[in-house]
């Protein structure tokens, strides 16, 4: 692994993107957008208060796990990811270089869609804003590095998109979203101890309710990272030059 040219693969990212304003106005925007849509649609504060934290932990993951699987694939059936790594450049460089890249590009969206809740919207926080921040961010983060993961087993773009629901539509069912984990069937509930999602939202729900987070916060923010680690070293080891 080597810092430069981990930066510079990131330099590189960053520099498509601001060249391709469509998928950026879809990571910046969407979550954005939908969160004035749910405030409109609810009409009110109380409501909208309960549920906009729950969409500030999975949009990020969602948008983020869409566009980077899918770029990533991209630059693997353009046979531009075959060319790279002809070069002097490892999987975990360039992995670790997306990473970042899309890294940025999360805090601009979750910077945008805290900003609006935050003044426009009227969320109200009983505590500090770092904690909310930091789950929103991790969460981000994580559904980056689950897409560069998952790219790795898909063809085409159409595949890509279908692991989106095999990813999401467990880890929201199961993550405590619409009952309480502890109502689960103990084996729904053990499946669940094991999705990183189960532990953002539950840190999301700590960072939202308590003005001083305390020991099971900083448990579930170590399990959404190292989830993101283990995801980005994962694929690093499944990375494939191009689609067979």
């Amino acid at each position: 692994m080597s810092v430069a040219i981990t930066l510079a693969t990131a330099r590189r990212i960053t520099t498509q993107l601001r060249h391709d304003r469509r998928t950026v106005a879809l990571m910046v925007l969407v979550p954005t957008l939908v969160m004035i849509l749910l405030y409109y649609v609810m009409d009110d504060e109380r409501s909208f208060g309960h549920w906009a934290p729950i969409l500030l932990c999975v949009f990020p993951f969602l948008v983020m796990f869409l566009i980077t699987s899918i770029a990533t694939l991209r630059e693997r059936t353009s046979g531009t990811l075959e060319r790279l790594m002809a070069m002097p450049l490892g999987r975990l460089d360039l992995l670790l270089g997306y990473g970042l890249a899309f890294g940025l590009a999360a805090c601009a969206q979750v910077a945008l869609a805290l900003a609006v809740s935050l003044t426009w919207l009227g969320l109200d926080l009983p505590g500090p804003l770092w904690p909310l921040v930091l789950v929103a961010l991790l969460n981000a983060l994580l559904g980056t590095a689950l897409g560069l993961l998952c790219s790795a087993f898909a063809r085409t773009e159409f595949q890509a998109v279908q692991f989106m629901p095999i990813v999401m539509i467990p880890q929201i069912l199961l993550g405590g979203i619409l009952v309480p984990r502890g109502q689960m069937a103990t084996v729904l509930e053990w499946i669940s101890d094991v999705l990183p999602m189960s532990y953002a939202i539950e840190a999301m729900a700590h960072a939202v309710a308590d003005a001083d987070p305390g020991g099971e916060f900083w448990r579930d923010v170590v399990v959404v990272a190292g989830s993101a680690v283990l995801a980005l070293l994962l694929g690093a080891a499944t990375l494939r030059r191009r689609t067979s």
